[in-house]
């Protein structure tokens, strides 16, 4: 016999199930292997892969969801989930997902073609740039290597963290900001360090012995100095929009006869959570002289 002949009346070959499923035997194989679509039996002498035909419909499903460009891991997240409306959420939110990405690169797109047609000045246009001059000003910061990606989700949760601590350190004493000691995109990772002011010095430097070693904790004295920076909405907060107020910034320094006096930042003056997508959130900065 054959693996593709017909066994019994339960069981299906591969080559059998292969055509009720409208696929390939190369393709069930595959899935196996990937643990996606185990068959109902195999033939510990031979080898050979049996089928049942109520597993026709998974098979027809796994391969739909790979035409999705469906990550293995999602795949068996919808073929497992418990119910039909578990599923549906499960694709619905891979979904959002991937048209989120498609999103952000088709803006990446029109950023880059304004680059390569010459239009950078008139997208720098848009962008106000003013000059303010801070005081000096006692930080605690946390510093971390980081992705583009991964950086909304950080920065949340560490000025989270920072400013939870800053209670303890005679509260927040002006915004707190982000900055890069170094590039973060999608293939560098700074890293970037996130920075609340504080009212205690004492005090932090004793928080951060106690709590802080753990996440590269650190207390610091900031000199006075001038920022240049022009203030940007939350919608225009997001990667690679970003980009375009950060390069505004650093031409017009060079066209004010300035020169730049340290790591670029984002200062963030709003509630983000209450802001609106055309709400003010942030400035973004660079130290000058």
């Amino acid at each position: 016999m054959t693996e593709d002949e017909a066994v019994d009346d339960e069981l299906l070959t591969i080559g059998a199930f292969a055509a009720r499923a409208r696929l390939s035997a190369k393709a069930l194989r595959l899935y196996d292997r990937l643990g996606l679509l185990p068959p109902a039996q195999v033939d510990e002498t031979s080898g050979y892969r049996y089928y049942r035909a109520e597993q026709v419909e998974r098979a027809r499903l796994v391969a739909l969801l790979r035409q999705l460009d469906m990550p293995l891991a999602r795949i068996a997240e919808v073929v497992e989930a418990p119910d039909g409306a578990s599923a549906a959420d499960r694709l619905a939110a891979y979904w959002a997902d991937v048209e989120a990405r498609v999103a952000g690169q088709r803006t990446l797109a029109e950023y880059l073609r304004g680059r390569l047609s010459g239009r950078s000045s008139e997208m720098y246009g848009k962008f106000e740039i003013e000059t303010v001059d801070v005081p000096e000003q006692v930080v605690i910061s946390e510093a971390r290597h980081v992705l583009a990606g991964e950086l909304p989700a950080w920065i949340g949760a560490s000025l989270g963290r920072l400013e939870a601590a800053a209670r303890e350190c005679g509260g927040v004493t002006a915004p707190p900001f982000v900055v890069y000691h170094a590039e973060v995109s999608t293939e560098s990772d700074g890293p970037a360090e996130s920075c609340v002011p504080v009212a205690d010095e004492a005090a932090a430097r004793a928080w951060a012995e106690q709590h802080g070693r753990g996440r590269q904790t650190k207390v610091s004295v900031r000199p006075a100095q001038r920022l240049a920076y022009t203030r940007i909405t939350k919608a225009q907060v997001a990667h690679p929009q970003i980009l375009a107020a950060f390069e505004a910034v650093e031409e017009w320094i060079e066209g004010a006869g300035l020169e730049q006096a340290g790591p670029c930042r984002e200062v963030y003056f709003a509630d983000w959570d209450a802001a609106g997508a055309q709400d003010p959130v942030c400035d973004v900065a660079f130290p000058v002289k």
